[in-house]
């Protein structure tokens, strides 16, 4: 199809590899490929020729083989990708789990914060206060001793 062919394909081992396979299904493609095969109609594709020429040498049941051999590849290879996505994704689900239990650890240590910071400026403020009064005491003091002299 024309989006199929439009896409950006990397090669990969001799193998094309669609970069971006939202909506790509290998089931319709085989079918719609078999279908025009059926009727007649080849694919308007020479760029997608696997075979390159080798082709014309080579005898039906052998060029069969071959892309048999060819497919099976491919899917060892669409295979070991999916396999690799899964491990990717198990990896990225750990890590989202690993990142949300240390927002909520920073949260928590946050508030730990916070409270501990009001505590402190509490006590600051009862310090302060006892220091005017321990003033205040030492002056008294002071005035009493004067007096008992």
């Amino acid at each position: 199809s024309s989006k199929v062919r439009n896409m950006e394909v990397q090669s990969a081992d001799g193998v094309a590899v669609l970069e971006d396979c939202m909506g790509f299904s290998l089931t319709k493609t085989i079918s719609k490929v078999e279908e025009k095969l059926k009727k007649g109609v080849l694919p308007d594709c020479q760029d997608d020729d696997i075979l390159s020429g080798v082709g014309n040498e080579m005898g039906t049941e052998a060029q069969i083989r071959f892309l048999k051999a060819k497919l099976r590849v491919t899917q060892e290879d669409l295979a070991n990708i999916v396999f690799e996505c899964r491990k990717k994704d198990d990896e990225n689900q750990n890590l989202e789990s690993r990142l949300k239990d240390t927002e909520e650890e920073n949260t928590r240590l946050q508030r730990t914060i916070s409270l501990q910071q009001s505590q402190t400026e509490k006590y600051k403020m009862l310090s302060q206060e006892a220091n005017k009064k321990n003033e205040v005491l030492k002056q008294e003091v002071t005035a009493l001793e004067k007096v008992l002299q």
